[in-house]
């Protein structure tokens, strides 16, 4: 009996040894559903690198299943101006293999950035990359998010009541930046504001841009006290590629926003009245000496709404829209879209919807199958039409031209349409502009009268200085040209006595469109 206790202890250690006793926790399964899960789903790095180079950040991943997993593979990559290493088990690299977690186990991996604190013209605002996992054939992701300049940050931010956005530092969205209801906006001249991938400035109160910038000259297109939105990838590759970023909207509750002197491009929507239910009193957005081009998107839906919107320059569902002295250009969908209710004043305005590549792309020119500027006085929202609201639209000493398009039925192209516009043709005020449309040469719509100049002969050839179709130089121009058909054919306007550059205008006969042509 006294070798029963020692031998008892030495089969208890066999067996513990032996494979089919192996502890469950150990035991690797390769079932695909055994996947990871993670203490977050973006790390961070959220401090401005402007002098130092790195920081470290924690990340989990935990193994939620009763076996053992093996990660094949986790990496990162690094980008140009942020270098990535990892740290696992005291190893740093930027890949590591064949990691093990045991079962109810975790893992700890040390991210650690780099960041180039060189100012660059070309360096991005944000660096967007993904930590990737693979386990039993899943491949999972992990955003790694890093702020590569000096800037202020509205990260998914509801901005602070009567906030205003200075104009000695950049401004960057990450998600969105809202103005509540009851709040307003004010954004100095000069500010730059920066939006990430898929970003938008969303406005529940008032937005209001150089509210009381009064220049007293000319305000050149390059003006440091131009207010300018864009995307944050500042390569040369995306200096004017559509559709970077969402845009500015204004809900329901919106109103009183004013906009003035700003550039805003590269985006999904310019400015977008989101207001599907015809609530009242609409948003009104005023816009003055602007320039709005590169816009595009996909089709976009609003889950809230049901709706499926694809991009314009100006987008008002039941929204209201005041608009002087200002281009829209590079439109791949619409310029103006306005539906249910939507009013629009257009004064000195010059829609120029060529469309095209930015340079350097394979192509120089895009089709697009869109009229510019699109109105309707109904709208579906989850299958079911919404009341009839009739539109209002006057366009006053303007210019609504584009480049030849296709149509779907192989019709003529008309870039002016107005849906059951029989139904509110009293609302359609259209005098002293040049318009490219084939529709409404004739008929109770007809635009051939109040001065109006249809599709010119010499328009594609001389109506602006210069165009993807006829360029002249690297940059396209759409002042006029000398021979420009829309030169001295505006009435005057008291109110407006400059252009959207704030040069005067000739008193008594003043040029179509946003720009007075310049005297030799």
């Amino acid at each position: 009996m006294r070798f029963l206790l020692p031998l008892l202890l030495v089969l208890s250690c066999i067996t513990v040894l032996l494979p089919g006793c192996e502890p469950k926790e150990d035991l690797l399964t390769k079932d695909s559903s055994a996947v990871l899960e993670f203490s977050t789903d973006t790390v961070k790095f959220d401090t401005v690198f402007t002098s130092v180079g790195s920081v470290t950040k924690r990340l989990w991943v935990r193994n939620r299943n009763p076996r053992a997993v093996k990660v094949e593979e986790i990496s990162i990559e690094s980008q140009p101006g942020v270098t990535y290493s990892l740290l696992i088990d005291g190893d740093a690299a930027t890949t590591a293999r064949d990691k093990v977690i045991r079962g109810k186990d975790s893992l700890l991996i040390l991210v650690r950035a780099t960041i180039d604190p060189t100012p660059s013209d070309e360096k991005p605002f944000l660096v967007e990359n993904n930590l990737r996992f693979r386990t039993n054939g899943n491949d999972q992701q992990v955003k790694v998010v890093s702020y590569g300049q000096n800037a202020y940050f509205h990260s998914a931010e509801r901005l602070a009541c009567n906030t205003i956005w200075k104009a000695d530092k950049p401004h960057v969205i990450y998600g969105y930046a809202l103005v509540d209801s009851t709040c307003t906006l004010t954004i100095e001249p000069g500010a730059r504001i920066y939006s990430h991938a898929g970003a938008f400035l969303v406005v529940k109160g008032r937005l209001r841009i150089s509210p009381n910038y009064r220049p007293t000259g000319e305000v050149k297109a390059d003006d440091r006290n131009i207010v300018r939105f864009q995307g944050d990838r500042r390569e040369k590759d995306y200096a004017e590629l559509p559709g970077q970023w969402g845009g500015i909207e204004f809900d329901a509750s919106s109103h009183d926003n004013e906009i003035r002197f700003t550039e805003l491009k590269n985006a999904s929507f310019g400015l977008l009245i989101y207001n599907p239910y015809n609530r009242q009193p609409r948003p009104k957005v005023t816009v003055e000496n602007c320039s709005i081009r590169n816009i595009s998107s996909y089709s976009l839906d609003f889950a809230s709404g049901g709706l499926a919107l694809q991009g314009a320059a100006l987008l008002g569902l039941s929204g209201d829209f005041t608009v002087r002295n200002t281009l829209i250009t590079n439109c791949w969908e619409y310029a103006i879209w306005g539906v249910q209710g939507s009013v629009y004043q257009l004064d000195y305005c010059t829609i120029a919807n060529y469309v095209y590549a930015p340079p350097g792309s394979s192509s120089s020119s895009l089709i697009r199958l869109t009229p510019s500027v699109l109105l309707s006085d109904n709208i579906k929202i989850n299958n079911q039409t919404r009341p009839v609201v009739s539109p209002q639209f006057t366009m006053r000493n303007s210019i609504l031209w584009a480049q030849p398009r296709l149509t779907f039925d192989g019709t003529s192209q008309d870039e002016l349409t107005f849906l059951n516009g029989e139904r509110y043709a009293s609302n359609i005020n259209i005098s002293n502009s040049v318009l490219l449309t084939k529709q409404y040469t004739t008929g109770p719509l007809s635009q051939d009268k109040n001065g109006n100049i249809l599709n010119p002969t010499e328009g594609p050839n001389y109506l602006f200085k210069s165009t993807p179709s006829r360029p002249r130089g690297k940059a396209y121009n759409f002042e006029l040209d000398t021979l420009s058909p829309a030169s001295n054919k505006g009435v005057p306007l008291p109110s407006l006595t400059t252009d959207l550059l704030n040069r005067p205008r000739d008193p008594a006969t003043p040029d179509l469109g946003a720009y007075e042509r310049k005297n030799p």
